[in-house]
C-alpha cells in the first residue's frame, strides 16, 4: 500500500481476506469489512494492501465510539454522577419507618427507594473522593493509605445497608479480617 491516507468508503483488496470497504479510520489501523472474512482491523502499515478505490480521508479521523469512551471516563473520573445500580426486588415499592423514642413525636416515613438513592449518592461520592485522594499530587503516599485505610472502615460501617443490593456485586465492602469475614 502506498504512504496515501484512505478515507471511509474506500475499497481495498487484502491477498488473504480479498475485496473489503474501509468502515472506521483509527491512527495506526483501519477497520475493514471484507466480504468473505468480515469485519478486521488492517495496520496502515501493511504493504501487501492493495486500494481498488481511494475516499478522500476526514479531517477529523476520531470515531464517535471513541469520543464517547473518552467523554464516559472523564466523567466517571471528576464527577460525582451515580451509576444506575438496581434495588433488591423485596424492597420495591417499600418504606423505611422511623420510629422516634418519645410516643408524643410523629414517625417518619421515607420512602424505601429514596433512601436506597441516598446511600448509592453517599458510595458514589465516597468512591470520587477515593479517586482524588489517589490522584492527588500533594499527599504523601503515607497520607494516601492511610486516609485509604479511613475509607475502608467507612465503607464496612456501610455493610449494614447491603441487604438493600440486588447484585452482590455493588455491596459495600470493609476492611477483611485474616479468616476472610468483613
Amino acid at each position: 500500500m502506498n504512504a496515501e491516507e484512505l478515507g471511509i468508503g474506500s475499497r481495498v483488496r487484502h491477498p488473504e481476506f480479498g475485496v473489503g470497504v474501509v468502515i472506521n479510520v483509527k491512527p495506526k489501523t483501519y477497520t475493514v469489512v471484507f466480504t468473505e472474512k468480515g469485519r478486521l482491523e488492517v495496520s496502515k502499515t501493511f504493504n501487501a494492501l492493495e486500494v481498488v478505490e481511494a475516499m478522500e480521508p476526514d479531517t477529523d479521523l476520531i470515531s464517535f465510539s471513541e469520543v464517547e469512551r473518552i467523554f464516559t471516563n472523564i466523567i466517571k473520573k471528576h464527577s460525582d454522577l451515580q451509576e444506575t445500580v438496581p434495588i433488591g426486588n423485596r424492597w420495591l415499592g417499600g418504606k423505611v419507618i422511623l420510629m422516634p423514642g418519645n410516643a408524643g413525636l410523629q414517625p417518619k416515613e421515607i420512602p424505601m427507594d429514596v433512601f436506597f438513592n441516598k446511600i448509592i449518592m453517599l458510595r458514589d461520592r465516597l468512591r470520587v473522593m477515593e479517586q482524588r485522594i489517589n490522584a492527588s499530587e500533594k499527599l504523601s503516599e503515607e497520607d494516601k493509605i492511610n486516609l485509604q485505610q479511613y475509607l475502608t472502615r467507612i465503607y464496612g460501617s456501610l455493610t449494614t445497608f447491603n441487604v438493600l443490593f440486588k447484585e452482590e456485586k455493588d455491596h459495600f465492602v470493609g476492611e477483611r479480617s485474616s479468616k476472610g469475614d468483613s
